[in-house]
């Protein structure tokens, strides 16, 4: 057991947080409520960056850059917008500093018209949309920027809820009410799959209810994930903002019947509470762990010796196991490119941002094995002067812990590329299975009151929802309606909270 991470089982709370600061994913900036990315954990983000940034130009979206600042008077334009918002911004009121005559720095230059760090971008984009759109011909607009935005939360834990966070927001502008659902309903099968594919974490597709869904959106699909402690926690959002926006802002164009009609927005976006969820969908008591597709490393290989004598025969051992993983050509390059440093990393299959590491530390090998494990490496590969006797290795297994005794001409690209596809599988299969043990269904109020209290998981039921309903429940369980899944029983059944008959079920859980 890891001395430097707490267990789940004794603290979850704080295990989360152990095993960011073991894996050196994050730390706390000098801001409250803000939060330093590290290298470690910048490179989770590019892969996420990296994934979902092909599978958005697959479906003919393009990049662009909005100004971080954003005027009061724009979010002032719709009305449900500015009530979800206001309390969260962090408002701009003056335009620079001066010294003052006690020496210390004051503002100075109040500005005409405050000006807020963007929560989200709707208002600004939709200002530019009314400008770039005149005519059915320029429809329809499919852009996505990579941004940062700026949330004043009170309680913030690292990645899931911090003040400022990385994401990515796409806004679409079309010409009909049926094309802005289908790109609404496109862009939550675009997150599900990446999700489930990349991340390997189950999620469950579905709508949120009206006092969920997004301060000025019709409707709010969303995709919902379980952690190992039985909470839920949203994983992404897509909004049909219908003609709210297009209305506040003159989003118009002349149609093809020759007349003037005001467009069909949406807009969707993930965030680096990503990177939240795959520690708590797949870390174990031991650090972090790593879905091979989004690692940044994949294997390392730790050369054991004793003596001076022994250290070169072992080395070379390790440097043709390295090139019979990466090939002769990657390795050369690596050299070339980091010369002497004490971990030569090079790049595995294509692109250029997974890696093999041989690890030439001057450490000991029980402290590198920590490093490795505790970073979710998965899998680390050992040898030692009599595996080099036998041309033979040691493969460990960051999952499952397991040792596989190999023979060092075994090792191929093909080979490692098999094993991290396993692995990857693995993690899914074992993640879904969780999901699905953790999911009941109800039928009464207190048997709800009683599966939230045991935080339960997901707990499917009839219900009819609304506003007053929802925050009775949640006043009294602190329980919320996740989604109404996309996938229903049909028929019908008696409401969990007023046993009125319903025609949808829904999905309750605790949540982050």
């Amino acid at each position: 057991m890891a001395k430097n991470i707490i267990t789940r089982e004794s603290d979850y709370n704080q295990w989360y947080l152990d095993v960011i600061k073991a894996a050196q994913l994050a730390d706390y900036s000098p801001v409250r409520g803000c939060m330093v990315i590290r290298p470690t954990g910048y490179a989770l983000w590019e892969a996420i960056q990296q994934d979902l940034d092909a599978r958005f130009k697959a479906t003919g979206h393009t990049n662009a850059y909005f100004p971080l600042l954003i005027p009061v008077s724009f979010l002032q334009k719709e009305a449900e917008h500015v009530e979800g918002f206001a309390m969260e911004c962090a408002v701009v009121t003056h335009s620079g500093l001066e010294q003052g005559e006690d020496g210390n720095l004051k503002t100075k230059g109040e500005l005409a018209e405050p000006l807020i760090v963007r929560p989200t971008s709707e208002t600004v984009i939709g200002h530019m949309y009314s400008q770039w759109i005149q005519s059915y011909r320029d429809l329809p607009v499919l852009i996505n920027q990579w941004a940062n935005v700026m949330r004043w939360e009170l309680r913030t834990r690292m990645f899931l809820r911090t003040s400022e966070f990385l994401w990515q927001e796409g806004h679409t502008a079309h010409e009909t009410a049926e094309e802005a659902e289908e790109e609404t309903l496109r862009m939550l099968d675009v997150y599900a799959d990446f999700v489930q594919d990349f991340l390997a974490i189950p999620v469950v597709k579905g709508r949120k209810t009206e006092s969920e869904k997004f301060p000025g959106a019709d409707t709010t699909y969303c995709i919902e994930a379980l952690m190992q402690d039985g909470k839920a926690l949203q994983a992404g959002t897509s909004h049909n903002l219908g003609q709210n926006f297009a209305r506040a802002f003159e989003i118009s164009f002349l149609g093809r019947d020759n007349q003037q009609h005001l467009c069909w927005t949406t807009s969707w976006g993930v965030s680096t509470r990503l990177i939240g969820a795959l520690i708590m969908t797949h870390s174990d008591d031991e650090g972090l762990v790593l879905p091979p597709r989004v690692a940044p490393v994949v294997c390392a290989i730790v050369p054991i010796y004793r003596k001076d004598e022994e250290k070169e025969q072992v080395l070379e051992a390790c440097r043709q196991m390295l090139r019979n993983l990466c090939g002769d050509s990657a390795v050369e390059q690596a050299q070339r490119r980091l010369g002497s440093q004490e971990q030569l990393a090079v790049f595995f299959g294509e692109g250029h941002r997974r890696q093999v590491v041989l690890d030439l530390r001057d450490s000991k090998p029980v402290d590198k094995h920590f490093y490795w494990e505790q970073r979710g490496v998965p899998f680390r590969l050992e040898v030692g002067p009599r595996d080099v006797e036998k041309k033979a290795c040691v493969l460990k297994n960051r999952l499952n812990r397991e040792k596989e005794f190999l023979q060092q001409d075994d090792l191929s690209t093909e080979w490692l590329q098999e094993k991290l596809e396993a692995m990857q599988a693995e993690l899914f299969e074992r993640a879904q299975r969780r999901t699905e043990e953790w999911t009941t269904t109800v039928e009464t109020y207190d048997q709800l009151k009683e599966a939230l209290a045991n935080r339960s998981g997901f707990i499917r039921c009839w219900f009819n929802p609304g506003v007053e309903n929802e925050k009775k429940i949640k006043d009294e369980t602190k329980g919320t309606v996740r989604c109404i899944p996309l996938e229903q029983p049909g028929g019908q059944g008696a409401c969990v909270f007023s046993g009125e008959p319903a025609d949808q079920q829904v999905l309750f859980a605790i949540a982050y």
